[in-house]
C-alpha cells in the first residue's frame, strides 16, 4: 500500500461538481493499493500517518501530529500511485484488482474515522477533481512495501 502525503491549508474533491469531501488544515492522503496488499498494510499505513510529526508547533518546528494540530483527512484512492515506469506507458500490473482494492480502501476509511480525527474522502473509481492549498509545501511518500515496514 501506498500513499502520497501532502500537507494542506485546505483541499476539496468534486465528482461530477458535486463535492465529495472537503477540509480545511490537514493531509490529504492519495491512496494506491497494490496487488497482495492486506487489512495490517492498511493498519500500518493509517497508523504511521496519523503520528506523523508532520505540523509545527510553536517553536516553528515540524513536531507534531495531525492529531495534536487539530487537522483532518482528506483520503483520495489513486491506483495510479502503484504504475511502474518502465517505458513511455505507465503499467498498471501492480495494482490490486478493482473489488479487492474497494475492501482494502472502505476498511482504511473505517478504521481512520474510528480516530479523533475528522476525516473526508473521494469516491472509488470515479473521476475526480482535486483541488488543494499545499502548506510548505510538504510531501511525504511511505510505502508499506519499504522503508522498514514489515508486512508479516
Amino acid at each position: 500500500m501506498r500513499a502520497v502525503i501532502q500537507r494542506v491549508r485546505s483541499a476539496e474533491v468534486k465528482v461530477d461538481e458535486r463535492i465529495t469531501g472537503a477540509i480545511g488544515p490537514g493531509l490529504v492522503v492519495f491512496l494506491g493499493i497494490g496487488k497482495g496488499d492486506s487489512a495490517r498494510d492498511a493498519s500500518v499505513l493509517l497508523s504511521k500517518i496519523v503520528t506523523l510529526r508532520c505540523f509545527e508547533d510553536s517553536a516553528g518546528k515540524m513536531n507534531q501530529s495531525i492529531e495534536e494540530a487539530g487537522g483532518s483527512l482528506l483520503i483520495v484512492s489513486q491506483f495510479t500511485l502503484m504504475a511502474e515506469l518502465r517505458g513511455r506507458r505507465p503499467s498498471f500490473d501492480l495494482a490490486a484488482p478493482a473489488a479487492e482494492a474497494k475492501l482494502l480502501y472502505d476498511l482504511f476509511l473505517s478504521n481512520a474515522r474510528a480516530t479523533k480525527i475528522h476525516v473526508q474522502c473521494g469516491e472509488f473509481q470515479a473521476d475526480m477533481q482535486v483541488h488543494q492549498i499545499n502548506d510548505g509545501p510538504v510531501t511525504l511518500i511511505c510505502d508499506t512495501r519499504s522503508n522498514g515496514y514489515s508486512r508479516d
